[in-house]
Protein backbone atom coordinates (compact mmCIF):
# COMPACT_ATOMS: atom_id res chain seq x y z
CA UNK A 1 0.00 0.00 0.00
CA UNK A 2 1.50 3.36 -1.00
CA UNK A 3 2.23 5.65 1.95
CA UNK A 4 4.09 8.59 0.42
CA UNK A 5 1.11 10.93 0.74
CA UNK A 6 -0.94 10.61 3.90
CA UNK A 7 -4.68 10.42 3.44
CA UNK A 8 -7.06 12.65 5.33
CA UNK A 9 -7.63 11.12 8.78
CA UNK A 10 -11.40 11.55 8.59
CA UNK A 11 -11.38 9.81 5.21
CA UNK A 12 -9.30 6.95 6.65
CA UNK A 13 -11.86 6.28 9.41
CA UNK A 14 -14.84 7.04 7.20
CA UNK A 15 -16.30 9.74 9.45
CA UNK A 16 -17.19 13.39 8.94
CA UNK A 17 -14.95 16.22 10.29
CA UNK A 18 -17.55 17.03 12.95
CA UNK A 19 -17.93 13.44 14.17
CA UNK A 20 -18.11 12.98 17.98
CA UNK A 21 -15.55 10.86 19.82
CA UNK A 22 -17.91 7.88 20.21
CA UNK A 23 -18.40 7.68 16.44
CA UNK A 24 -14.63 7.89 15.89
CA UNK A 25 -14.06 5.06 18.39
CA UNK A 26 -16.62 2.84 16.68
CA UNK A 27 -15.09 3.50 13.27
CA UNK A 28 -11.59 2.70 14.50
CA UNK A 29 -12.73 -0.47 16.28
CA UNK A 30 -14.39 -1.72 13.08
CA UNK A 31 -11.28 -1.06 10.94
CA UNK A 32 -8.87 -2.48 13.53
CA UNK A 33 -10.82 -5.73 13.72
CA UNK A 34 -10.96 -5.87 9.93
CA UNK A 35 -7.29 -5.19 9.21
CA UNK A 36 -5.39 -6.50 12.22
CA UNK A 37 -2.55 -8.60 10.72
CA UNK A 38 -3.27 -11.54 13.03
CA UNK A 39 -6.79 -11.73 11.63
CA UNK A 40 -6.27 -10.51 8.07
CA UNK A 41 -3.52 -12.19 5.97
CA UNK A 42 -3.81 -9.79 3.01
CA UNK A 43 -0.55 -8.02 2.00
CA UNK A 44 -1.77 -4.50 2.81
CA UNK A 45 -3.55 -5.32 6.10
CA UNK A 46 -0.68 -4.13 8.31
CA UNK A 47 -0.44 -0.78 6.54
CA UNK A 48 -4.20 -0.26 6.71
CA UNK A 49 -4.12 -1.16 10.40
CA UNK A 50 -1.32 1.33 11.12
CA UNK A 51 -3.06 4.01 9.03
CA UNK A 52 -6.32 3.61 10.96
CA UNK A 53 -4.47 3.56 14.30
CA UNK A 54 -2.60 6.77 13.49
CA UNK A 55 -5.82 8.49 12.44
CA UNK A 56 -7.49 7.41 15.68
CA UNK A 57 -4.51 8.52 17.81
CA UNK A 58 -4.84 12.05 16.38
CA UNK A 59 -8.62 12.42 16.23
CA UNK A 60 -9.20 10.93 19.71
CA UNK A 61 -6.83 13.50 21.24
CA UNK A 62 -8.47 16.91 21.65
CA UNK A 63 -5.31 19.01 21.19
CA UNK A 64 -3.94 17.01 18.25
CA UNK A 65 -7.33 17.07 16.55
CA UNK A 66 -7.50 20.87 16.96
CA UNK A 67 -4.05 21.28 15.37
CA UNK A 68 -4.89 18.85 12.55
CA UNK A 69 -8.20 20.58 11.77
CA UNK A 70 -6.39 23.93 11.56
CA UNK A 71 -3.10 23.01 9.85
CA UNK A 72 -3.37 19.44 8.58
CA UNK A 73 -0.52 16.91 8.58
CA UNK A 74 2.11 19.68 8.28
CA UNK A 75 0.91 21.29 11.50
CA UNK A 76 1.30 18.03 13.44
CA UNK A 77 4.80 17.46 12.04
CA UNK A 78 5.80 21.00 13.04
CA UNK A 79 4.86 20.16 16.62
CA UNK A 80 6.88 16.98 16.78
CA UNK A 81 4.26 14.35 15.85
CA UNK A 82 5.74 12.00 13.28
CA UNK A 83 2.92 9.47 13.16
CA UNK A 84 3.09 5.69 13.70
CA UNK A 85 6.07 3.92 12.17
CA UNK A 86 5.54 0.30 13.20
CA UNK A 87 3.05 -2.05 14.82
CA UNK A 88 4.91 -2.11 18.13
CA UNK A 89 3.91 1.52 18.68
CA UNK A 90 0.28 0.53 18.26
CA UNK A 91 0.53 -2.30 20.76
CA UNK A 92 2.57 -0.30 23.27
CA UNK A 93 0.69 3.01 23.27
CA UNK A 94 -2.80 1.83 22.38
CA UNK A 95 -3.50 -1.53 23.89
CA UNK A 96 -1.99 -0.63 27.26
CA UNK A 97 -4.36 2.33 27.60
CA UNK A 98 -7.48 0.42 28.64
CA UNK A 99 -10.99 1.43 27.62
CA UNK A 100 -11.79 0.69 23.99
CA UNK A 101 -8.26 -0.61 23.42
CA UNK A 102 -8.51 -3.13 26.22
CA UNK A 103 -11.79 -4.40 24.76
CA UNK A 104 -10.29 -4.52 21.30
CA UNK A 105 -7.26 -6.49 22.54
CA UNK A 106 -9.60 -9.01 24.11
CA UNK A 107 -11.52 -9.34 20.83
CA UNK A 108 -8.32 -9.84 18.86
CA UNK A 109 -6.40 -12.15 21.17
CA UNK A 110 -8.79 -13.44 23.80
CA UNK A 111 -6.72 -13.63 26.99
CA UNK A 112 -3.42 -13.11 25.15
CA UNK A 113 -2.10 -10.17 27.16
CA UNK A 114 1.08 -12.11 27.81
CA UNK A 115 1.62 -12.44 24.08
CA UNK A 116 1.80 -8.66 23.79
CA UNK A 117 4.12 -8.38 26.79
CA UNK A 118 6.72 -10.61 25.17
CA UNK A 119 6.82 -8.61 21.97
CA UNK A 120 9.75 -6.22 21.49
CA UNK A 121 8.62 -2.97 23.05
CA UNK A 122 9.69 0.44 21.86
CA UNK A 123 11.04 2.72 24.57
CA UNK A 124 8.96 5.70 25.72
CA UNK A 125 9.51 9.13 24.17
CA UNK A 126 10.71 11.93 26.45
CA UNK A 127 10.26 15.70 26.32
CA UNK A 128 12.68 18.52 27.06
CA UNK A 129 12.39 22.29 26.57
CA UNK A 130 14.72 25.08 25.49
CA UNK A 131 14.26 28.85 25.45
CA UNK A 132 15.47 31.02 22.57
CA UNK A 133 15.59 34.72 21.87
CA UNK A 134 13.59 35.89 18.85
CA UNK A 135 16.78 36.43 16.82
CA UNK A 136 18.09 32.95 17.73
CA UNK A 137 14.86 31.36 16.53
CA UNK A 138 15.20 33.30 13.27
CA UNK A 139 18.74 32.20 12.46
CA UNK A 140 18.81 28.82 14.25
CA UNK A 141 20.82 27.85 17.29
CA UNK A 142 22.63 25.00 19.00
CA UNK A 143 21.59 24.21 22.55
CA UNK A 144 22.49 21.64 25.18
CA UNK A 145 19.66 20.05 27.15
CA UNK A 146 20.06 17.99 30.31
CA UNK A 147 18.09 14.77 29.89
CA UNK A 148 17.18 12.16 32.49
CA UNK A 149 16.14 8.83 31.00
CA UNK A 150 16.20 5.06 31.44
CA UNK A 151 18.86 3.45 29.26
CA UNK A 152 20.04 -0.11 28.79
CA UNK A 153 22.28 -1.23 31.66
CA UNK A 154 25.84 -1.57 30.42
CA UNK A 155 26.80 -4.15 33.05
CA UNK A 156 24.21 -6.74 32.01
CA UNK A 157 23.51 -5.56 28.44
CA UNK A 158 19.86 -5.18 29.32
CA UNK A 159 19.22 -8.79 30.33
CA UNK A 160 18.87 -7.94 34.02
CA UNK A 161 21.10 -10.87 35.01
CA UNK A 162 24.62 -10.73 36.44
CA UNK A 163 27.24 -10.69 33.69
CA UNK A 164 24.58 -10.52 31.01
CA UNK A 165 23.04 -13.89 31.86
CA UNK A 166 19.91 -14.49 29.82
CA UNK A 167 16.54 -14.72 31.59
CA UNK A 168 15.07 -18.18 32.16
CA UNK A 169 11.61 -19.50 31.50
CA UNK A 170 9.33 -18.70 34.40
CA UNK A 171 8.90 -21.89 36.50
CA UNK A 172 5.37 -20.92 37.55
CA UNK A 173 3.66 -20.21 34.21
CA UNK A 174 6.24 -22.10 32.09
CA UNK A 175 6.67 -19.12 29.80
CA UNK A 176 2.99 -18.47 29.14
CA UNK A 177 2.98 -15.26 31.18
CA UNK A 178 -0.47 -16.06 32.54
CA UNK A 179 -2.20 -18.35 34.95
CA UNK A 180 -5.50 -19.89 33.87
CA UNK A 181 -7.96 -20.95 36.52
CA UNK A 182 -10.95 -23.01 35.46
CA UNK A 183 -14.27 -22.93 37.26
CA UNK A 184 -16.66 -25.36 35.66
CA UNK A 185 -17.40 -24.13 32.14
CA UNK A 186 -15.58 -20.84 32.75
CA UNK A 187 -11.86 -20.01 32.78
CA UNK A 188 -10.17 -16.90 34.16
CA UNK A 189 -6.75 -15.74 33.01
CA UNK A 190 -4.54 -13.52 35.19
CA UNK A 191 -0.95 -12.32 34.70
CA UNK A 192 1.58 -14.61 36.29
CA UNK A 193 2.55 -13.22 39.73
CA UNK A 194 6.10 -14.55 39.42
CA UNK A 195 7.10 -12.98 36.08
CA UNK A 196 4.42 -10.27 35.93
CA UNK A 197 3.26 -11.56 32.57
CA UNK A 198 6.66 -11.55 30.88
CA UNK A 199 7.08 -15.31 30.74
CA UNK A 200 10.72 -15.04 31.87
CA UNK A 201 12.57 -14.43 35.13
CA UNK A 202 16.08 -13.33 36.01
CA UNK A 203 18.18 -15.85 37.90
CA UNK A 204 20.69 -13.65 39.76
CA UNK A 205 19.77 -9.97 39.35
CA UNK A 206 22.38 -7.48 38.17
CA UNK A 207 23.69 -5.37 41.07
CA UNK A 208 23.70 -2.15 39.02
CA UNK A 209 20.12 -2.21 37.72
CA UNK A 210 18.45 -4.53 40.24
CA UNK A 211 17.42 -6.95 37.50
CA UNK A 212 15.45 -4.39 35.51
CA UNK A 213 17.89 -4.24 32.60
CA UNK A 214 17.79 -0.43 32.54
CA UNK A 215 19.39 2.30 34.63
CA UNK A 216 18.57 5.96 35.17
CA UNK A 217 20.97 8.14 33.20
CA UNK A 218 21.42 11.90 33.23
CA UNK A 219 23.49 13.54 30.53
CA UNK A 220 23.60 16.63 28.29
CA UNK A 221 22.53 16.25 24.66
CA UNK A 222 23.31 18.77 21.92
CA UNK A 223 20.32 19.97 19.91
CA UNK A 224 20.46 21.85 16.61
CA UNK A 225 17.37 24.06 16.42
CA UNK A 226 16.58 24.89 12.76
CA UNK A 227 16.29 28.49 11.58
CA UNK A 228 12.76 29.85 11.58
CA UNK A 229 11.43 27.63 14.34
CA UNK A 230 8.23 28.95 15.92
CA UNK A 231 7.21 29.05 19.55
CA UNK A 232 5.87 25.65 20.62
CA UNK A 233 7.44 23.66 17.78
CA UNK A 234 9.33 20.47 18.64
CA UNK A 235 12.61 19.13 17.34
CA UNK A 236 12.75 15.32 17.18
CA UNK A 237 15.95 13.44 18.00
CA UNK A 238 15.41 9.86 16.89
CA UNK A 239 16.58 7.19 19.34
CA UNK A 240 17.44 9.60 22.16
CA UNK A 241 14.48 8.61 24.34
CA UNK A 242 14.32 5.77 26.84
CA UNK A 243 15.58 2.30 25.91
CA UNK A 244 13.19 -0.32 24.55
CA UNK A 245 12.47 -3.67 26.18
CA UNK A 246 12.76 -7.20 24.86
CA UNK A 247 14.94 -6.03 21.98
CA UNK A 248 12.69 -3.14 21.02
CA UNK A 249 14.12 0.16 19.68
CA UNK A 250 14.60 3.22 21.91
CA UNK A 251 12.08 6.03 21.96
CA UNK A 252 12.73 9.55 20.71
CA UNK A 253 13.59 12.81 22.42
CA UNK A 254 11.34 15.77 21.59
CA UNK A 255 12.74 19.20 22.36
CA UNK A 256 10.04 21.84 22.62
CA UNK A 257 11.18 25.34 21.70
CA UNK A 258 9.90 28.36 23.60
CA UNK A 259 10.63 31.68 21.87
CA UNK A 260 10.78 34.84 23.97
CA UNK A 261 8.76 37.80 22.61
CA UNK A 262 10.72 40.61 20.93
CA UNK A 263 10.35 44.21 22.09
CA UNK A 264 10.03 45.53 18.52
CA UNK A 265 9.06 42.65 16.24
CA UNK A 266 6.07 40.38 16.06
CA UNK A 267 5.51 37.30 13.95
CA UNK A 268 2.83 35.85 11.71
CA UNK A 269 3.88 32.49 10.26
CA UNK A 270 7.05 33.31 8.26
CA UNK A 271 6.56 37.09 8.23
CA UNK A 272 8.11 39.54 10.69
CA UNK A 273 5.78 42.32 11.84
CA UNK A 274 6.91 45.85 12.66
CA UNK A 275 4.93 49.02 13.43
CA UNK A 276 6.31 52.38 12.24
CA UNK A 277 5.12 55.72 13.59
CA UNK A 278 4.90 58.41 10.91
CA UNK A 279 3.75 62.01 11.16
CA UNK A 280 0.72 63.27 9.21
CA UNK A 281 3.09 65.33 7.04
CA UNK A 282 5.22 62.28 6.18
CA UNK A 283 2.13 60.22 5.44
CA UNK A 284 0.83 62.94 3.12
CA UNK A 285 4.10 63.70 1.34
CA UNK A 286 5.74 60.27 1.46
CA UNK A 287 9.47 59.73 1.53
CA UNK A 288 12.25 57.36 2.56
CA UNK A 289 12.56 56.12 6.15
CA UNK A 290 15.12 53.78 7.74
CA UNK A 291 13.63 50.87 9.73
CA UNK A 292 15.23 48.00 11.71
CA UNK A 293 15.06 44.41 10.40
CA UNK A 294 16.53 41.10 11.55
CA UNK A 295 19.38 41.59 9.08
CA UNK A 296 20.13 45.22 9.96
CA UNK A 297 18.67 48.61 9.07
CA UNK A 298 16.96 49.03 5.70
CA UNK A 299 15.47 52.02 3.92
CA UNK A 300 11.84 51.82 2.84
CA UNK A 301 9.74 54.16 0.73
CA UNK A 302 6.55 55.48 2.31
CA UNK A 303 4.15 56.29 -0.58
CA UNK A 304 2.64 59.77 -0.70
CA UNK A 305 -0.89 59.78 0.65
CA UNK A 306 -0.34 56.80 2.94
CA UNK A 307 -3.14 56.05 5.39
CA UNK A 308 -3.07 54.79 8.96
CA UNK A 309 -2.76 50.98 8.84
CA UNK A 310 -1.20 50.77 5.38
CA UNK A 311 1.52 48.12 5.03
CA UNK A 312 4.90 48.40 3.32
CA UNK A 313 6.52 45.05 2.51
CA UNK A 314 10.26 44.35 2.67
CA UNK A 315 10.67 41.28 0.49
CA UNK A 316 12.72 38.41 1.96
CA UNK A 317 13.36 40.12 5.31
CA UNK A 318 11.23 37.65 7.26
CA UNK A 319 11.89 34.20 8.72
CA UNK A 320 12.97 31.04 6.91
CA UNK A 321 10.51 28.16 6.91
CA UNK A 322 12.24 25.14 8.52
CA UNK A 323 13.22 22.47 6.04
CA UNK A 324 12.50 24.60 2.96
CA UNK A 325 14.02 27.41 0.88
CA UNK A 326 11.03 29.66 1.59
CA UNK A 327 11.72 32.95 3.40
CA UNK A 328 9.01 35.30 4.61
CA UNK A 329 8.82 39.08 4.40
CA UNK A 330 8.85 41.94 6.88
CA UNK A 331 5.53 43.76 7.00
CA UNK A 332 5.84 47.37 8.15
CA UNK A 333 2.50 48.74 9.33
CA UNK A 334 2.24 52.53 9.23
CA UNK A 335 0.80 54.22 12.31
CA UNK A 336 -0.02 57.86 11.61
CA UNK A 337 0.52 59.69 14.89
CA UNK A 338 -0.97 63.15 15.45
CA UNK A 339 1.02 65.23 17.98
CA UNK A 340 -0.85 65.94 21.21
CA UNK A 341 0.87 69.31 21.66
CA UNK A 342 1.91 71.74 18.93
CA UNK A 343 4.51 74.46 18.96
CA UNK A 344 3.38 77.88 17.78
CA UNK A 345 4.98 77.56 14.36
CA UNK A 346 3.57 74.06 13.83
CA UNK A 347 0.16 75.24 14.97
CA UNK A 348 0.21 78.04 12.38
CA UNK A 349 1.08 75.57 9.66
CA UNK A 350 -1.84 73.31 10.64
CA UNK A 351 -4.16 76.33 10.71
CA UNK A 352 -3.02 77.34 7.23
CA UNK A 353 -3.56 73.76 6.06
CA UNK A 354 -7.04 73.77 7.52
CA UNK A 355 -7.83 77.01 5.69
CA UNK A 356 -6.60 75.54 2.42
CA UNK A 357 -8.72 72.44 2.94
CA UNK A 358 -11.70 74.72 3.66
CA UNK A 359 -11.12 76.63 0.40
CA UNK A 360 -10.85 73.38 -1.45
CA UNK A 361 -14.25 72.35 -0.15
Amino acid sequence: MASRTKRDYYEVLGVSPGAPLDEIKKAYRRLALQYHPDRNPSPDASERFKEASEAFEVLADGERRRIYDAYGHEGLQGRGYGGITDLDEVFEHFFSAGGIFGDLLSDLFGTGAARRRRRPRRGPDILARVKLQFEEAARGAEREVEVERLRTCGDCDGTGGVGGAAPKVCPVCHGAGEIIQRHGFFSVSTPCPRCQGGGEVVGEPCDKCGGRGVRLERRPISVNVPAGVADGMRVRLVGEGESGRYGGPPGDLYVEVRVKPHKMFGRERDDVLYELDVSPARAALGGNIVVPTLRGEERIKVPAGSQHGDVVKIKGAGLPRPGTDVVGDQLVTLRVRVPKRLRKKAKRVYEELLELEGEAQ
